[in-house]
């Protein structure tokens, strides 16, 4: 079974909806859901990375959103006009717009959602519960889009591999050679409604009997790749190896000619491909380039940005200087055993007085990616440039 980090609930007659999310701050040592009620409570989980993950993030704060305005409907507090009611679920929408701006999805969820609120004000005979309840329904169908989307994601990417790489033709005609795939930061289950993005492309691969091995980087300094993707790939029972983010170029080195791809996600793709995500994905791209491995971006269409030029339009933004000088974790005791039941210790790990920098992301020019892999499928390069205009088209 898929791990499931966000847990949703509709409205029934008597209760509202409600929403829990895994805290994947305690991850992989504790597994504790948190209730999210309030738009409040979701803007401070998602600035605290207690969700993350682009996908994930638009879906909380759309959901946490549907929780607030059903628990007033329940409740029957909702009096005001319809026009009022779009204006709040407005007000609402670009507060928690703010909670991370580097992640489109989070700005095309909030775009879409105010479009549905305007249009079910401007019905004839509009309520104010009505336009609650068409923003309720979208944004559970948001959650439910996204699982179907990434699924198809996966298979997209697993066949696209299987097809246009070495590794990946030796392995369909004999089961005997191996096929691995690295990947980067965290792009499951915890990063999406369900089932991932990048890793769920790895997920698809070893459905198809593709896959022998997957290889995590730690992704320093949050840990998203030791805390998270090793969480769901052990969850999963997939082969997996642990690597640090200074131990890539090593791999690839020696396993060249069993790596099929190098496999990210994205938290913002521009117009000409270049594409924003987790500090270090930059340069896997250029040592993916240098050794011949293939670089591939997954992502939903809803990460395209067509209003962003390129990458030098991207805003990164920049997190605090003790996510690199320290380090969070639980104890051990003297022969090995986690204590999960205590409170976790803040170690410090550099200089006292030392200057940080610490950009969340990198941008990777397109120019060293080989394919963007999305729900309806593959973009490659035509003469040298990313054209996504036509994915819009498609349903």
């Amino acid at each position: 079974m898929v791990l499931q980090a966000i847990l949703y609930e509709p409205a029934s007659t008597s209760s509202p909806p409600s929403l829990r999310i895994l805290d994947q701050l305690l991850l992989p040592h504790r597994t504790t859901y948190e209730q999210v009620s309030t738009c409040e409570e979701a803007h401070a989980a998602i600035k605290q990375m207690k969700v993350r993950g682009a996908p994930a993030i638009a879906i909380v704060a759309a959901l946490a959103l549907a929780v607030e305005i059903g628990a007033m409907v329940v409740a029957k507090k909702l009096s005001d006009a319809a026009e009022v009611v779009k204006e709040r679920l407005n007000q609402r929408l670009e507060y928690l717009k703010t909670s991370r701006p580097t992640a489109v999805n989070l700005g095309d969820a909030v775009g879409k959602l105010k479009i549905v609120a305007k249009t079910a004000a401007l019905q004839p005979e509009a309520t104010s519960d009505s336009v609650a309840q068409a923003y309720i329904a979208a944004a559970e169908r948001m959650l439910i889009d996204d699982v179907s989307d990434n699924k198809a994601i996966g298979e997209h990417g697993a066949r696209w591999i299987e097809q246009n790489t070495t590794v990946g033709r030796r392995r369909k005609q004999d089961k005997g050679q191996e096929l691995k795939v690295l990947t980067h930061c965290n792009t499951g289950s915890l990063a999406t409604a369900g089932y991932g993005t990048a890793l769920g492309v790895i997920r698809s691969l070893r459905a198809a009997d593709m896959l022998s091995r997957a290889y995590c980087t730690e992704t320093r300094p949050y840990n998203q790749g030791s805390r998270l993707t090793a969480y769901e790939l052990v969850h999963d029972h997939i082969p997996a190896t642990l690597i640090t983010d200074s131990m890539a170029c090593a791999l690839l080195a020696k396993e060249g000619d069993c790596l099929a791809a190098i496999v990210v996600g994205a938290d913002r793709v521009a117009a000409n491909g270049d594409t924003a995500n987790k500090i270090g994905t930059h340069s896997l791209a250029v040592l993916a380039r240098h050794h011949g491995v293939k670089f591939l971006v997954a992502a939903p269409r809803t990460t395209i940005d067509l209003g962003t030029a390129s990458g030098q339009d991207i805003t990164i933004e920049e997190r605090a200087p003790e996510e690199v000088t320290r380090i969070k974790g639980p104890k051990i005791n003297p022969d090995g055993r986690i204590l999960v039941d205590e409170d976790a210790e803040v170690i410090s790990t550099a200089a006292d007085g030392i200057d940080v920098w610490n950009p969340a992301f990198d941008v990777t020019p397109a120019d060293l990616i080989d394919g963007v892999i999305t729900e309806v499928g593959v973009v490659v390069k035509v003469e040298g440039r990313f054209e996504f205009g036509s994915l819009f088209q498609k349903s």
